[in-house]
């Protein structure tokens, strides 16, 4: 069976590389019928966070990434790494190191060679006096790993073969002398002990792979697959970082960017679905994910496209979805009265979702609707409050007053008589009724928005700007 995991720490914000490799095996799960387990790796105390492991998890909620197994948390199985790495020194397949930092660094100054030095494998051969001495010292001791000879291969799933010849593998620490395994010992005994066919990850790990199957291989297991994701770049073309902007998923669900967005665009970076649409439901993405389609260059994060999408999906929202998605950015007195509208909020955000770039604009626009003592605009009031707009707008208020049956058609069809009744533009009665309704420049069909305000609404409108507006 496929069994693969998403294994972040909690050192920080779960940001759009690991949403990405996060949704990969998630998609790659679902579409092999198989099983997606989530893995804390939170053996890093000093920067380790239960809050931000609260963070990640809710924003693989809201990604719509349900996990099957989990989420396993390493600090909880710390014996199992310390047995691990206990039974290789038993072996003879890793050994006791007691160099300091201090001491290591000082060799690899002398050495001349600078980052190029390896591990020089002092502690390998100490004598057995030697060792004593460090013991009744109390020395703190790591275990590092015995690199063995020859060369180390795999195919990888997406960048095809990776060959590494041992004698550049240093002997990597396993167990450090605080007792805390590090990131190669606990990765590849809980890819072990829970079952891992795949790992599925970011091309930033491909230099651990070889370590990791050497490891494999000397406890005796049979390594899992591996695909390496291309990295993701700034517009710069280099690995995407805080200097390019917020990455944190969760920042971009404040910024009013919906789930599906979010998801299509993490799809589409390295990944295509091979038709040309705009985006794709969660059922469509699996239907249509492979590894096989998964490009081996970096893709650029473009926050443009991102916008675009969003705005897209938006548009194509039936209104109840669209409410669920709005309703968390509306606030207090104005969330009330939603709420107690709701029937009617569900026609307003039929209209008004087709201009709207994100979810924080449509409750913005939203609020307009429900509040009548909004500001205007003041690009609204420089463009379309003319002078002569004021008694364009009083003879209109006349005009609706009287109208019966109010609605759009009817709006419509009083407005363009009065208009050729004094002998102007449609236009001038049109942009001036859109200030006084929304206080906006530019709004959904002004006739459709008088029909869903109803007229009562319109009037009281109309007055309030024949009153606070000027001449």
């Amino acid at each position: 069976m496929v069994r693969v995991r998403f294994a972040p720490s909690p050192t920080g914000h779960l940001h759009v590389g690991g949403a990405r490799t996060a949704l990969f095996n998630w998609l790659f799960a679902r579409k092999k019928s198989g099983k997606f387990v989530l893995r804390i790796e939170d053996t890093d105390l000093e920067r380790s966070s239960q809050e931000m492991s609260f963070e990640i998890l809710n924003a693989l909620r809201w990604l719509r990434l349900e996990w099957d197994e989990g989420p396993f948390y390493q600090s909880k199985r710390l014996h199992l790494y310390r047995r691990m790495a206990e039974r290789l020194v038993e072996e003879g397949k890793a050994y006791y190191c007691y160099c300091t930092k201090e001491e290591i660094e000082q060799r690899r100054e002398a050495s001349g060679k600078g980052r190029a030095w390896k591990y020089d494998r002092r502690c390998l051969h100490l004598t057995e006096e030697e060792r004593k001495k460090f013991e009744e010292e109390g020395r703190p001791k790591a275990i590092r790993f015995l690199v063995p000879e020859g060369i180390t291969e795999f195919e990888d799933l997406i960048l095809g073969k990776v060959s590494v010849k041992n004698q550049d593998i240093e002997d990597f620490v396993l167990l450090k002398s605080d007792g805390y395994p590090t990131y190669h010992l606990s990765v590849v005994v809980d890819d072990h002990l829970m079952k891992i066919s795949h790992v599925i990850r970011g091309a930033d790990h491909i230099y651990n792979t070889p370590k990791q199957i050497l490891l494999y291989r000397a406890l005796g297991w049979e390594p899992p697959l591996f695909a390496h994701l291309p990295l993701i770049l700034g517009p710069d073309r280099k690995k995407l970082s805080k200097r390019h902007g917020e990455t944190s998923v969760l920042a971009f669900r404040e910024k009013g960017i919906t789930s599906l967005a979010m998801v299509n665009f993490l799809a589409q970076l390295s990944w295509s679905p091979g038709e040309d649409r705009d985006f794709y439901t969660m059922e469509e993405l699996v239907e249509r994910f492979s590894l096989e389609r998964v490009k081996k260059s970096n893709p650029v994060f473009d926050l443009d496209k991102l916008a675009w999408l969003n705005s897209k999906i938006i548009s194509s929202m039936e209104s109840e979805d669209l409410w669920e998605e709005v309703l968390p950015f509306l606030k207090g007195e104005i969330r009330k009265r939603a709420e107690e509208k709701r029937e009617w909020v569900l026609k307003v955000l039929n209209l008004i979702k087709e201009r709207s770039r994100d979810l924080r604009e449509v409750g913005e626009k939203l609020e307009r609707y429900l509040v009548r003592d909004f500001q205007y605009k003041e690009d609204a009031l420089k463009k379309h409050w003319k002078p002569g707009a004021k008694e364009g707008l009083r003879r209109l208020l006349e005009e609706y007053r009287a109208l019966e049956p109010f609605n759009a058609e009817g709006a419509e069809r009083a407005l363009r008589s009065l208009a050729e009744k004094m002998g102007r533009k449609a236009a001038s009665f049109i942009h001036p009724l859109r200030v006084a309704l929304l206080g906006e420049r530019v709004s959904p069909p002004i006739f459709d928005v008088v029909e869903v305000l109803g007229k009562d609404e319109v009037l009281l409108r109309i007055e309030r700007a024949l009153k606070e507006l000027p001449d």
